[in-house]
């Protein structure tokens, strides 16, 4: 996690340093809040990085000389077969397409995406 921290951190400082150079002289209020809320985006990446490598340590990517089953861990289980990602992909199609046509088709696409969503979550509950 410290070579994704210590990148994150240097796109911060890039950011934080365009903006320290652009926003006194710019009149762009759209501008200087892409730049802050770019900033503030990349430190709260960063900062949470850094936190799981002072939690965690080094992992086995972050030494050149480590071998591959060094970083085998246990594989996460994923279901056969679901439906609700097509069931939610549906919905959330039928809700873009109510924000241009109207309300009402927008309120079918959430009734089509609430089911959806709440599948993915308690698909393998008893798991």
């Amino acid at each position: 996690m410290k070579t994704e921290a210590l990148l994150f951190s240097g796109v911060a400082a890039f950011f934080a340093v365009v903006s320290a150079c652009y926003v006194p002289f710019s009149r762009d209020t759209a501008g200087n809040a892409a730049l802050l809320v770019a900033f503030l985006m990349s430190a709260l990446i960063a900062f949470f990085l850094w936190i799981q490598y002072l939690r965690h340590g080094t992992r086995a990517q972050d030494r050149p000389g480590a071998d591959v089953h060094e970083g085998a861990g246990p594989v996460a289980f994923f279901p056969p077969r679901s439906y609700y990602p097509v069931l939610t992909a549906l919905g959330t199609t039928v809700a873009a397409f109510g924000v241009i046509y109207g309300m009402w088709l927008f309120l079918i696409g959430i009734g089509i995406t609430a089911p959806g969503v709440a599948g993915f979550v308690f698909q393998h509950n008893d798991r």
